[in-house]
């Protein structure tokens, strides 16, 4: 995980609080194996992950890469 700062005048979201011209630290972000970029969101999902997902749970309709990370898994063919 990665410590992510906000800043409070304009918005923008950076690694380190230096960018920035008056920032406030936000919770800790996850940073994505395939891609590389800080996202908030735990579930982030990026163009290069989007290629790997392989199944789909025919009970909630959730997407892995993986089968054993889903309650009711169904190949994607």
């Amino acid at each position: 995980m990665t410590n992510l700062h906000t800043c409070k005048t304009c918005g923008k979201v950076a690694k380190n609080q230096g960018h920035l011209c008056d920032p406030v630290e936000l919770k800790k972000a996850y940073t994505c194996e395939d891609c590389g970029a800080s996202s908030l969101d735990a579930r982030h999902i990026c163009k290069p992950r989007l290629g790997k997902i392989r199944y789909t749970c025919n009970g909630c309709g959730r997407l892995s890469v993986e089968a054993d990370k889903l309650c009711d898994p169904k190949e994607i063919l």
